[in-house]
């Protein structure tokens, strides 16, 4: 098996693990100082600041899994290249409060070293996660407009 065949099969291992909720199943494919960065807007979402380690990444991935009972996802692009892997993703999260699903895109992108990830990259439409995340429409908010 090739090295780039054996890390693609490494990450869908780690988001199976994950979308099942075996949080230490999927922290068990990274290294002890893996590093995690997403760009999501931290003032809103402030769990998805960086995250350095398995314990913070722990602390984020418990924090998902307390907001949303079900995690799903589609990956129809998984790209591997030597140590790095992309993918983009479509996700489904439900939330706990009240059942809603959250639906949006990313790309994700791992840098493994050993045989883990060592890099998480996440590139996600921030926008409109937080509009679905909050229930409401946020562009008037951004312009500086009223919402009744």
């Amino acid at each position: 098996m090739t090295l780039e065949k054996l890390n693609r099969q490494r990450v869908v291992h780690l988001l199976d693990a994950f979308a099942r909720g075996d949080i230490e199943t999927a922290l068990s494919c990274c290294t002890d100082d893996v590093d995690f960065l997403t760009h999501a807007p931290s003032d809103v979402l402030p769990h998805m600041a960086p995250r350095h380690g398995k314990q913070e990444l722990r602390e984020l991935w418990q924090t998902v899994w307390s907001r949303y009972s079900e995690i799903r996802y589609k990956a129809p692009h998984i790209l591997a290249e030597g140590e790095a892997v992309a993918t983009y993703m479509h996700t489904y999260f439900r939330k706990r409060s009240n059942d809603r699903i959250v639906q949006f895109d990313m790309a994700v992108f791992y840098t493994f070293r050993g045989g883990l990830v060592a890099q998480i990259r996440e590139i996600i439409d921030s926008y409109d996660l937080v509009q679905q995340v909050l229930e409401r429409e946020i562009g008037p908010l951004i312009v500086g407009t009223r919402v009744d």
